[in-house]
């Protein structure tokens, strides 16, 4: 698209008011931020390239949403459905072999891509709050169970709250297709037991006390005590480390893995962001030359004042996309 000049009110403009949320809904259809920051860009330009058929500007949200669906559900023909690592099959021995790298796994998303700006106005805390929760790994790779056009359905009246009767005019579909459709979709979330797997939960930390378990999370694993991080872990915790298959559950093999295999890491530096509706970390390991280099982003689950999830996504290509530095300096880490 050609560049938006300030001043100017130009379709453009109106588009990027609504790249955000559009982030979201795709990331919750594909399971990836990087393949749903690329759906997002394929609906503006095709919504640019066809500004003219939009006769009525009241109608320009629900006209990028049919335009998101369809370049989703082309996306989505593959029939390789994206997962985490707890979702494939019981835990692990920390002992286990890593396995193969999988490019399959459900994938973090920036909360800076798909959440309001701090202090942007409107908004209603609940609404706010159920749209952090829908971003949970587990919801997302939940999600992937169902056909493309139910997961839509879902998403558009669940977690967006559009009437029936507009998801049914956005899927060339009648209002009795939509309910048919939700219902089946909401049966295959009960079958999956969302809240055994952390999936959503009507009890969330509040922001302060997950940044302070985040500060707490970070001092003990920059110091590499093992004591102190166990005291943060949930007894049935899990540890995952996309793209590999292997994931460890418990205080014993989560010590075990990180004081044997993941030894590597002793010594690191990390730097705190923010991914699927809560805490995250970037971590940097040391390297000869003294400085950092990006290794994963942790994806931080908390509940109940404790952590229940340590997802560490092996993907350095993903730094620059949190808005994370391509190193770290040893007089600056």
């Amino acid at each position: 698209m050609p560049p938006v000049h300030a001043g100017e009110p130009t379709i453009e403009r109106e588009l990027e008011t609504h790249r955000r949320a559009l982030t979201g809904y795709c990331y919750r259809m594909l399971g990836s931020g990087s393949e749903a920051e690329d759906a997002v860009q394929e609906t503006m330009v095709r919504a640019w390239r066809n500004a003219d058929a939009l006769q009525e500007p009241a109608a320009l949200k629900a006209w990028l949403y049919r335009i998101a669906s369809n370049v989703c559900f082309d996306m989505l023909q593959t029939p390789q459905r994206r997962a985490t690592p707890m979702d494939m099959g019981p835990a692990s021995a920390a002992d286990a072999s890593l396995g193969d790298a999988l490019d399959s796994w459900v994938q973090p998303i920036a909360d800076a891509r798909v959440l309001p700006a701090d202090g942007a106005a409107g908004g209603d805390p609940a609404a706010i709050a159920a749209g952090r929760e829908t971003l949970r790994l587990a919801f997302v790779a939940a999600l992937q169970h169902l056909p493309p056009k139910q997961r839509a359905v879902l998403i558009l009246r669940e977690v967006l709250r559009w009437q029936a009767s507009e998801v049914a005019e956005l899927l060339d579909t009648s209002v009795a297709s939509v309910n048919s459709a939700l219902q089946r979709a909401r049966a295959t979330l009960e079958e999956l037991d969302l809240d055994a797997a952390g999936g959503v939960s009507s009890v969330v930390d509040g922001d302060a006390e997950q940044q302070n378990l985040l500060a707490r999370y970070v001092d003990a694993f920059e110091r590499y005590d093992m004591t102190e991080l166990v005291a943060l872990l949930q007894r049935d915790a899990a540890f995952s480390m996309p793209p590999f298959p292997l994931w460890v559950q418990g205080h014993d093999d989560i010590v075990t893995f990180m004081t044997t295999t993941g030894a590597k890491c002793e010594g690191s530096k990390l730097v705190p962001t923010s991914a699927n509706g809560g805490p995250a970390v970037g971590i940097y390991n040391p390297r000869e030359d003294g400085t950092f280099a990006p290794w994963a982003i942790v994806v931080v689950e908390t509940s109940g004042g404790k952590i229940s999830g340590l997802h560490h996504f092996i993907y350095p290509e993903l730094f620059p996309y949190f808005g994370l530095p391509e190193r770290l300096e040893a007089d600056l880490a």
